[in-house]
């Protein structure tokens, strides 16, 4: 079984280097990780904090936004893509289960993705503590936000497969997968943000709301990083819902979620025909 496993995931990492997302996904994490080490802990004094902790704020929501894209970007087409380039029934002849064709695909992406995750935080931690000999105090949030970001990836990488399975077409797969980003990452928490306001203090605010958040795989990352960190005033609203909402709420969201999206992206393949 583990061979079965090593085996793909060896056949998918090379596709991927030789697709050239290994270098893409370490260049856009490295740029935009530096660009906010350099221009995010600007005002890491007027917040008493240190300047790694500060930049760990800012990274916080550059992953929000990027490591479920460069995800689903990778995975959008590991099935629909197998389908169109007749692949998936000579696949399938292997002795080989179709779970252990999604470990292994999962396995070889998430390398991809924690390479680029290392590289772009490792940049700004380095050059957080080249200014800063202070910022050591921020090693710990930045060791959280790497592994809960990996976390975040494996969960979005399990949600472009089972989009790439039920579209069974690379163009409807990518569609889906950009819907799928829109409406987690940015259409929901404006969605929260038009009922709280519609609500004025109401029930959803005090009850639905929390949950609604804990719903949210990028809202639950956002909110775990966010509130055992020392610079939340950083993070403007966002800040006082991560005070409220206690830490291991927002860590056992973040822990399910990687599971659950696997657990329905092989129910997804498993409908597929060759």
């Amino acid at each position: 079984m583990i061979a079965r496993i090593l085996a793909t995931a060896a056949t998918e990492a090379r596709i991927a280097s030789r697709n050239r997302w290994v270098a893409i996904a370490v260049l856009l994490m490295l740029v935009f990780s530096l660009v906010l080490a350099a221009a995010g802990s600007a005002p890491s004094g007027a917040l008493g904090a240190d300047r790694l902790s500060v930049t760990v704020a800012s990274l916080t929501s550059l992953s929000v936004y990027l490591v479920p894209l460069i995800a689903l970007l990778m995975s959008f087409d590991a099935i629909a893509g197998e389908v169109e380039r007749g692949t998936l029934p000579l696949l399938l002849t292997y002795p080989v289960a179709r779970w252990e064709v999604l470990l292994g695909k999962l396995l070889a992406h998430l390398g991809v993705l924690t390479l680029a995750i290392v590289a772009g935080f490792g940049a700004a931690a380095i050059a957080a503590l080249f200014t800063d000999a202070g910022a050591v105090a921020g090693l710990a949030a930045l060791w959280r936000l790497t592994w809960s970001a990996v976390l975040l990836g494996a969960t979005f990488l399990s949600a472009g497969y089972a989009l790439s399975a039920l579209a069974r077409r690379p163009s409807a797969a990518a569609g889906l997968a950009i819907g799928l980003w829109l409406g987690f990452v940015v259409l929901y928490d404006l969605g929260l943000l038009a009922a709280i306001v519609a609500d004025d203090g109401g029930v959803f605010t005090t009850r639905v709301f929390p949950v609604a958040l804990l719903a949210n795989p990028a809202d639950a990352f956002r909110l775990f990083n966010l509130a055992a960190s020392q610079a939340t005033a950083a993070a403007a609203g966002v800040g006082a819902a991560a005070a409220a909402i206690p830490l291991w709420q927002s860590l056992l969201s973040i822990l399910l979620w990687p599971v659950a999206a696997l657990g329905l992206a092989t129910l997804a393949f498993r409908k597929v025909t060759p």
